[in-house]
């Protein structure tokens, strides 16, 4: 997960909301990363709410049926709002499990 969110970090360095909405590809591209964080939170439940209390993973999984299923309906401001309020504390409380499971910074 933590190299899935700072994928999209680069993605979408430099831009704010109207370059982002601007950009197809990285629209599609920070949409298939949260795909992809949405199944890892899928594949880590229960493990998830135990290692990292506080964060909406039931938010996360389900994240990934709207993605899949309900893809024409997706509002890009409510992806971009996504990126800016809820990733960080997601990396972070991921870091955090990281280290409390093997120890050291697995965030380089």
């Amino acid at each position: 997960m933590v190299e899935t969110i700072d994928r999209i970090v680069r993605f979408t360095a430099g831009m704010d909301l109207q370059a982002f909405v601007a950009n197809e590809q990285t629209v599609l591209a920070v949409k298939y990363s949260l795909l992809i964080i949405s199944e890892a939170a899928v594949k880590l439940d229960p493990l998830t709410a135990e290692l990292c209390p506080g964060i909406p993973w039931r938010d996360i999984r389900s994240l990934g049926n709207r993605l899949r299923h309900e893809y024409d309906n997706i509002d890009d401001v409510r992806i971009w709002l996504l990126i800016e309020r809820n990733l960080p504390p997601l990396r972070d409380a991921c870091v955090n499990a990281l280290r409390t499971l093997v120890g050291g910074d697995p965030a380089g």
